[in-house]
């Protein structure tokens, strides 16, 4: 087979760090590479070395057959590579036909648009990757899956022959990862090169041919995907054996402290929601994308106020109109998207973690550096957050550390209920072992703790009882012995049993 991606002892620093150390890896025609490691590995970095978003220090870089000595973007893309993020990098306020041309077109600024045939190649690109889009869409328009396809549609037209999908499912429905799956299968069977990053291990025998591991900025090893599992993988990534990704513990359940009555809110389209969280217990919210379990945490966290019913914190009720209000009644929530809601990138992780108590950090009225600086340490270390110094900024974290920095603004309100959304969503196996443990010792100093998960392993590994909402409402209840991943899927479809939580 062709190699159209070859790297040769590459190592990269920032500084005083060495995030590559002499790591080689290729890719060759018609195959599906993935590339995992826990957050921190070198993935995103190596990826930017093939891209030409980063100069590697040493080493050698070579693509599509050539050597290259001084890559940039534009180089990269003339060889012939594309990425495709987790984010779709789409112009929202232009059609779909427009943003595939900004890939492919070029000339001169006095150029006429050939306005049909653009819409023509667009809408063959789009048939490709099989794709029912209209050319003439806006991209502003698209659900996440369908600007993907229009990504690697552009990707496509552009001649690209090494693809690079940075974990392009994390968002996508059962039916729509699928969907992809076959498009991927295509594309190899076309002799594309796709370099494939995930943290969902359990996609890999499906669709890679190789995988290469990176540690700790090394490369670990390459295996052939049908010649290794997913134990080996683990045990390769984190450098130990993780026999427990799920650590459950068993505490003694208190006193109810969340309790909520027929609760709804119009505008969120939560119905009747009837439910209670006892001191120590971890409770999962489970159901299909859309069911309404973050708009139940946003109604909870006074981001959208119920228009009825009740909330009752230790048995008192209580009026929760915002965030603030919610905060002062011991409740604290920790939202999906960490990027957008949990952080502020261009921060320092001191001022992330002070955010929400700003009036404890400060002494005569003004903020004390020695005490925001004191508390950051005391959570770095309790956390075990990988960071170069509590001054970096969060942007310059991995995911998994992005994660931490975010819970810990949350922890240092001293919640008693915190509501936790996706919580390792895009971590590694490693870091959400971490945060699943983490779970655990906070039920076990006796907060309550309602989480919100997708991942059917994850609420029936960590949760004590499981409620399972449906069109905004909650519609059945499982003992963490009695549920099972097809009782939980089968009452979310509508098909099981319903009862009161």
């Amino acid at each position: 087979m062709t190699s159209l991606v070859q790297l040769s002892s590459v190592s990269k620093s920032f500084g005083a760090v060495q995030v590559l150390k002499d790591v080689s890896f290729e890719v060759q025609a018609g195959e599906v590479h993935a590339l995992i490691g826990e957050n921190g590995a070198g993935k995103s970095t190596l990826v930017k070395v093939i891209t030409g978003a980063h100069q590697s220090d040493s080493g050698t870089v070579e693509i599509a057959g050539k050597v290259v000595r001084h890559n940039d973007p534009g180089v990269a893309k003339a060889l012939g590579v594309a990425t495709i993020y987790q984010q779709p990098a789409l112009f929202a306020d232009l059609t779909v036909a427009e943003n595939i041309a900004l890939r492919h077109e070029s000339g001169s600024l006095l150029r006429l648009v050939g306005w049909n045939r653009r819409r023509k190649r667009a809408s063959e690109l789009l048939h490709r990757v099989g794709a029912r889009i209209d050319s003439n869409a806006l991209a502003g328009d698209l659900s996440m899956p369908q600007q993907q396809l229009v990504e690697i549609a552009g990707a496509l037209g552009a001649s690209a022959r090494i693809l690079i999908f940075d974990e392009p499912t994390s968002s996508l429905s059962d039916r729509e990862v699928e969907n992809l799956f076959r498009v991927i299968g295509e594309l190899r069977d076309e002799n594309v090169g796709i370099v494939y990053i995930s943290h969902r291990l359990e996609e890999l025998p499906r669709i890679a041919d190789r995988v290469t591991v990176l540690r700790d900025g090394r490369h670990v090893a390459t295996r052939m995907m049908d010649q290794t599992d997913l134990t080996e993988l683990i045990r390769l990534m984190v450098g130990r054996s993780v026999d427990a990704v799920f650590p459950k513990t068993q505490v003694k359940l208190g006193e109810i402290v969340l309790e909520t009555r027929q609760l709804a809110c119009e505008s969120a389209h939560v119905r009747d929601v009837s439910l209670t969280v006892r001191s120590g217990e971890i409770l999962g919210l489970s159901g299909l994308v859309g069911a309404g379990r973050t708009e139940l945490a946003g109604v909870l966290f006074g981001l959208t106020p119920a228009s009825s019913g009740q909330v009752l914190v230790r048995g008192r009720s209580v009026k929760i109109r915002c965030p603030a209000e919610a905060i002062n009644h011991g409740i604290a929530y920790l939202p999906e998207d960490r990027r957008r809601y949990g952080v502020i990138l261009d921060m320092p992780i001191t001022a992330n973690m002070t955010l929400a108590i700003l009036r404890r950090m400060a002494v005569g009225g003004l903020l004390s550096f020695v005490r925001e600086r004191n508390l950051a340490e005391s959570f770095l270390d309790r956390l075990d957050i990988k960071a170069p110094s509590i001054d970096a900024p969060v942007e310059n974290l991995s995911g998994g550390n992005q994660q931490k920095v975010a819970l810990a603004r949350w922890l240092a309100v001293e919640p008693s209920i915190i509501i936790l959304d996706e919580p390792t969503q895009g971590v590694d196996v490693g870091a959400k072992a971490e945060i699943h443990r983490l779970m655990c010792e906070l039920a076990g100093r006796g907060m309550a703790v309602v989480m919100i998960s997708s991942e059917l392993p994850e609420i029936l590994g960590m949760s004590d009882r499981i409620a399972v909402m449906r069109q905004g409402r909650i519609v059945a209840a499982f003992d963490r012995a009695e549920a099972t991943q097809e009782g939980l899927l089968a009452t979310a479809l509508g098909h099981g049993r319903e009862a009161d939580v």
